[in-house]
């Protein structure tokens, strides 16, 4: 890279690709009990997995690009005075182990523990959200992409919530 060039304008892009990646990921399982589990729904749930690992993927590209941005060790951590930027390492580092895991040798060998690990994918929503919120200090855009998954979340506790009444009152009787 020669000097002065910079990166920045694969930086949005990488990381929004991330976050849409990982949003729609999420919102499959909410969508199978919207749609009871219709047949595109099925579709996309048989690809989920590879789904979250392209928001991986973008997520270590846009890592990648950052860090060629900035160009020295040192520029790296002058950026760490940024609360979001703590918040996208974070992320990214949960991503690591959740990508390692995502293939079918380790999902045989983890077992149930495999679902309980694959569940920290929520705590890097979060954190991606609270990354793309601070580091811009405009809500807007990551409400418009998050707001759906969020919508549809509760939509699926509510449902969840439903069925386990339901099924309280079924033993009751």
């Amino acid at each position: 890279m020669r000097e002065g060039e910079k990166l920045e304008h694969l930086m949005n892009p990488s990381g929004e690709f991330a976050a849409r990646y990982l949003i729609a990921t999420l919102m499959i399982t909410p969508l199978m009990f919207l749609t009871n589990g219709q047949k595109w729904v099925r579709w996309l749930m048989a690809r989920r997995r590879y789904m979250g690992v392209a928001s991986a993927c973008f997520a270590t590209l846009h890592v990648a690009v950052y860090l060629l941005d900035k160009g020295t060790f040192g520029k790296v951590i002058e950026d760490l005075v940024k609360i979001g930027i703590w918040f996208g390492w974070l992320a990214s580092f949960v991503f690591i182990p959740l990508t390692i895991t995502s293939n079918d040798w380790a999902i045989s060998r983890l077992g149930a523990k495999w679902k309980s690990l694959q569940k920290w994918t929520y705590v890097a929503a979060a954190l991606v959200f609270v990354h793309w919120v601070t580091l811009e200090f405009k809500p807007g855009p990551a409400l418009v992409h998050f707001t759906p998954l969020i919508l549809l979340e509760i939509y699926r506790y509510i449902h969840i919530a439903n069925k386990r009444k339901s099924r309280k009152q079924v033993v009751r009787a």
